[in-house]
């Protein structure tokens, strides 16, 4: 992963700053995607994914923590040994396409450019979508 030790930086302080909102923001990005790509319900049709609905508090939640941890393993063995659980889970279990990987990256950059206005600089924005990058590529490894 192509990041600068200050970027490394920026992200372990953003990601720490969103883990006391990780619900709404989590649950903010998955409701611009479910309404933006309609086609990435059919992995959750079984859910109620209406705004502030439980599920989809409970899964955004789970998902921007998932990403907020990664950050603490940048660049080591270990960013990927962790991811590869849930690699393996969203290809076989859940069998998310990785496509829809990039699409939920878009709908986070929007939410967070959203909750964090001017403070969502271009340098923050430029480092979290490397990671988010990176971070996705992994999870799609076990797609193939």
């Amino acid at each position: 992963m192509m990041l600068s030790a200050r970027e490394r930086e920026l992200l372990i302080e953003l990601w720490d700053r969103l883990t006391p909102v990780a619900e709404d923001i989590g649950s903010e990005a998955l409701l611009r995607m479910f309404s933006t790509f309609p086609k990435t319900k059919t992995y959750f049709a079984h859910l109620d994914l209406s705004a502030r609905s439980e599920a989809l508090c409970a899964i955004g939640k789970r998902v921007v923590l998932a990403i907020a941890d990664g950050t603490r393993h940048i660049g080591t063995a270990q960013f990927t040994s962790n991811l590869s659980y849930l690699s393996r889970f969203h290809a076989y279990q859940l069998r998310i396409h990785p496509t829809n990987f990039k699409l939920f990256n878009h709908c986070l950059l929007v939410t967070l450019a959203c909750y964090l206005g001017e403070e969502f600089s271009p340098r923050v924005h430029a480092a979290t979508d490397k990671y988010l990058s990176a971070y996705s590529a992994v999870l799609a490894e076990k797609f193939r």
